[in-house]
C-alpha cells in the first residue's frame, strides 16, 4: 500500500502498511478539525528515561506529524499529551504520578484533551491497576512492545470514546519503517536491537523491554544510508547491550562486524553506541574501535560496583579485575578514549568496605564521567527481596564519597586535552549566551565556543583553551 493512499476501506493485516492506513484516517480527522477550528490539532510529548526512550519519542512524534498534528510548545496548548515513561528508578515513577495530578486539572478544563501513557512504566501490572484506580481520566495506555501502533490506538480511542489499554506481555515483530521526527537534523539514534537477556538482579529492564532481538544488518544499513542522505552526520547505535548484538539472528554476526559495515557508509562522519556490558566486550571490538576513523573515542561501560562480591550478587558476570583489565586494554589501544560509567550505591548486600572497593576502581580506571545513583528497589526483581546491610544514613555518606571521587577523576581526565585541537560537531546555540555555540568532541565532552549559528550541524576544528568543570571553552582554528 502506498502510505499516501487514503482510499483503502479496511486496515491491512501487514505492518507497517496497517499503521499508514490509520495515519491516513487521523489525517482525515485532523483536516476536519482544521476546518472547524482554523488551526491544526496539537500534540505534546514528554520523555522520561534513557536514549532508547528518546528515540521512541522521536518515532511517535513522526507519527503525530505525519497524521496531521503539529507540535505544541506546552501541555496547556496541546490537544493530545503523551508521556513516554521510564521505570528504572522509583523517582521516575513518582515524577509521572506527580505530572498526572497536574494533567487532571487540564482535563477538567478541557474534556476533549486526550492523555496518553506509553513506555517501560506501563509494562508493570501494579502501575496499570494504580492508574485505573487513581487516574481514570487517562485515555490511552500502551507499553514498550507496541509503540509502533500509536496511530491505530489513538484512532481507536477517538472512535470509541472509551479508555484504551493495550499492553503486550511479550515482544512480537520489530516494526521500524514509520515516520520519525528527529530532535537534530544532523544526528540520530538508530536502534540495532531491543530487549535484554542479562537479568541483573536489581534491574527491571528485561521484564519491561523483553528479551533480546537484533535487527538484520541490511535493515540497519538501509536506515543509516537514508539518514545520511537526509543530512545526518552522526549516528548513535542503541541497544540495552550492544555488545551482544547478533546473537539472536539466524546468521550469527557480531557487533564489531556490524560496525565495520556501518563504517563503509559514504557520507557518515561519526559513529557512537551505547550501552555496553563488560562481560560481552571483546578484544575484536577494541581493535575495531582503535582502527576506525569514524567510531568516536568514547565508551560508556557500566561498572555498577567495584566490589567483586557485590557484582556477583548483582548477577553481572565479571569481577572488578575483569573490568580493570578491559579499561587497561582500551587505554593502551586508544590512548585518548573517554570512558564513562554507571555506578549504583547502596545495593542491599553492599557494605562500606564494598564501597571502598568501588572508590578504588574509580581512581584506577580514571573515569571521564559517571551516572551515580542510590539503589532503587524495583518490585519483581530478585534484589527487591533482600535486606539492607547499610543504614540509609550510611548509604548517603557512601554515595557522597563515590560522587566526590568521580568528580575528581573526571576533572583530571578532562584537563588532559586542554590545548589540543579536536573536531567538534556543533549542535546548538548556547542556551545561556546566544553569542556562543555548543558542540561535542569525539570523547563526547561538551565544548562552548564563539561562532555563528550557520555552523550548527557542521564538524569544525576547535582548540580546547580551558576546562571549566566538566566542559571546555574553546575557539575555532
Amino acid at each position: 500500500m502506498d502510505e499516501r493512499d487514503p482510499v483503502i476501506s479496511s486496515p491491512p493485516g501487514k505492518e507497517p502498511e496497517r499503521q499508514y492506513y490509520f495515519i491516513n484516517k487521523l489525517m482525515q480527522r485532523n483536516a476536519a478539525f482544521f476546518e472547524k477550528n482554523k488551526r491544526r490539532s496539537r500534540f505534546f510529548i514528554q520523555t522520561f528515561g534513557c536514549q532508547m526512550n528518546e528515540r521512541d519519542s522521536e518515532k511517535m512524534a513522526g507519527v503525530f506529524i505525519k497524521s496531521g498534528f503539529e507540535s505544541s510548545g506546552s501541555e496547556e496548548e496541546a490537544d493530545v499529551i503523551l508521556y513516554n515513561t521510564c521505570t528504572v528508578r522509583d523517582n521516575a515513577d513518582q515524577r509521572v504520578y506527580g505530572r498526572l495530578g497536574v494533567l487532571k486539572g487540564l482535563k477538567d478544563k478541557n474534556p476533549d484533551l486526550l492523555i496518553c501513557l506509553s513506555g517501560c512504566m506501563m509494562q508493570e501490572s501494579s502501575v496499570i491497576e494504580k492508574i485505573k484506580k487513581s487516574y481514570p481520566f487517562v485515555d490511552l495506555i500502551f507499553g514498550t512492545h507496541n509503540i509502533y501502533k500509536l496511530a491505530e490506538l489513538l484512532y481507536e480511542r477517538i472512535e470509541s470514546g472509551s479508555q484504551i489499554i493495550d499492553i503486550w506481555e511479550h515482544e512480537k515483530e520489530i516494526v521500524e519503517e514509520l515516520p520519525s521526527k528527529r530532535k537534530y537534523p544532523f544526528k540520530s539514534g538508530v536502534n540495532i536491537m531491543y530487549g535484554c537477556n542479562n537479568f541483573c538482579s536489581y534491574c527491571i529492564v528485561p521484564y519491561v523491554r523483553g528479551r533480546e532481538r537484533s535487527r538484520e544488518i541490511k535493515d540497519i544499513i538501509r536506515e543509516i544510508e537514508a539518514l545520511v542522505s537526509d543530512g545526518v552526520k552522526e549516528v548513535m547505535l542503541l541497544g540495552q547491550n550492544v555488545n551482544s548484538y547478533g546473537k539472536t539472528l539466524p546468521d550469527k554476526v557480531t557487533f564489531p562486524e556490524l560496525l565495520r559495515e556501518i563504517e563503509r557508509i559514504e557520507g557518515l562522519k561519526r559513529i557512537r553506541f551505547m550501552s555496553s556490558h563488560p562481560k560481552d566486550l571483546s578484544d575484536e571490538l577494541i581493535n575495531v574501535m582503535a582502527s576506525s576513523e569514524k567510531i568516536c573515542s568514547h565508551l560508556h561501560l557500566a561498572l555498577q560496583s567495584g566490589s567483586s562480591s557485590v557484582l556477583k550478587d548483582m548477577n553481572r558476570h565479571y569481577t572488578k579485575e575483569d573490568y580493570l583489565l578491559i579499561v587497561k586494554k582500551l587505554r593502551e589501544r586508544i590512548p585518548d578514549i573517554a570512558i564513562t560509567t554507571d555506578i549504583i550505591v547502596g545495593y542491599p548486600t553492599e557494605t562500606a568496605e564494598d564501597v571502598e572497593d568501588t572508590v578504588s576502581v574509580i581512581k584506577e580506571a580514571g573515569f571521564d564521567g559517571a551516572f551515580t545513583f542510590i539503589y532503587s528497589k524495583r518490585t519483581g526483581t530478585p534484589a527487591a527481596a533482600l535486606e539492607f546491610r547499610m543504614s540509609e544514613e550510611e548509604i548517603h555518606k557512601c554515595f557522597d564519597r563515590v560522587l566526590k571521587t568521580v568528580q575528581e577523576t573526571a576533572k583530571k581526565r578532562i584537563s588532559l586535552l586542554v590545548g589540543r585541537t579536536l573536531p567538534v560537531l556543533i549542535e546548538s546555540v548556547n542556551e545561556k549566551d546566544p553569542a556562543m555555540l555548543t558542540g561535542r568532541i569525539p570523547q563526547n565532552t561538551v565544548v562552548h565556543l564563539r561562532g555563528d549559528s550557520s555552523l550548527i550541524g557542521e564538524i569544525v576544528n576547535v582548540r580546547l583553551d580551558r576546562a571549566e568543570g566538566f566542559y571546555y571553552i574553546g575557539s575555532l582554528t
